[in-house]
């Protein structure tokens, strides 16, 4: 079953027809790990577990290196990241926060995936 195409933070997309629209494979996985790395822990009520809270972490001591273990530790939660090759995500310093760009193999294709994101203070 796919997932509605909807990038956390913005709205549902629509089809060409005007149907809401899905997402499959590699967009869908894409939209999952991002979801789950900008969703609170709580924010579901059904799932109080999910989701790794990386905004929370910018501001924090040694902020990059925190955010880089947590997207490391929950990236592996969606079925979508393969666990070899090992990803590879950096973070970095910019004027109003912090830039994260990951790369990843998808598990279902085996073919590269990236997710880049910006969070501000």
């Amino acid at each position: 079953m796919s997932d509605l195409n909807h990038y956390i933070g913005n709205d549902l997309t629509v089809s060409n027809t005007g149907d809401l629209d899905f997402a499959s494979g590699t967009l869908e996985g894409q939209q999952r790990v991002l979801r789950r790395l900008l969703t609170n822990p709580t924010d579901y009520i059904w799932h109080p577990e999910y989701g790794a809270a990386v905004p929370a972490e910018v501001g924090a001591d040694g902020d990059q290196l925190r955010i880089q273990g947590v997207i490391r530790a929950q990236i592996f939660n969606e079925a979508a990241v393969s666990q070899t090759p090992d990803p590879v995500i950096a973070v970095a310093a910019v004027k109003t926060g912090v830039s994260a760009q990951i790369q990843y193999t998808d598990s279902t294709t085996g073919e590269p995936a990236s997710i880049a994101f910006d969070i501000d203070r």
